[in-house]
């Protein structure tokens, strides 16, 4: 799932809130389906915050406590949400780079690696 020299940004922060990576050749390896599930989990509640931000934007009765809890949530929704993005976005230009077949233990360069998150 990562080509050679590139590493995924997993959808959690190593020691000190520092982003963690993994490099792997194995997209169906344990590392890469945790992450994969992690940021479909992330992506599912984003969508279900912005739903409740929509209710509660049209509550009158909702109080400033309210719509600071609300805001702080959708905050940290859309940080999980950009982190995704940021993740995707590298492995879709990664893509590139496999040949037609998608098969990249033939394209040049190419050298297997072990599974490893990086911090």
């Amino acid at each position: 799932m990562t080509p050679q020299n590139e590493l995924r940004l997993l959808p959690w922060s190593g020691p000190d809130g520092k982003p963690c990576y993994l490099s792997t050749d194995d997209s169906g390896g344990y590392m890469s389906r945790l992450a994969d599930n992690i940021e479909a989990a992330q992506l599912g509640m984003a969508a279900e915050l912005v739903e409740q931000a929509s209710t509660g934007l049209g509550d009158r009765d909702a109080g400033p406590e309210d719509l600071r809890r609300m805001l702080a949530d959708l905050t940290g929704a859309l940080r999980d949400v950009l982190r995704v993005a940021t993740s995707r976005g590298h492995l879709l230009a990664g893509d590139r780079s496999t040949d037609p077949k998608g098969d990249r233990s033939r394209t040049p360069g190419h050298t297997s690696s072990s599974t490893r998150p990086v911090y």
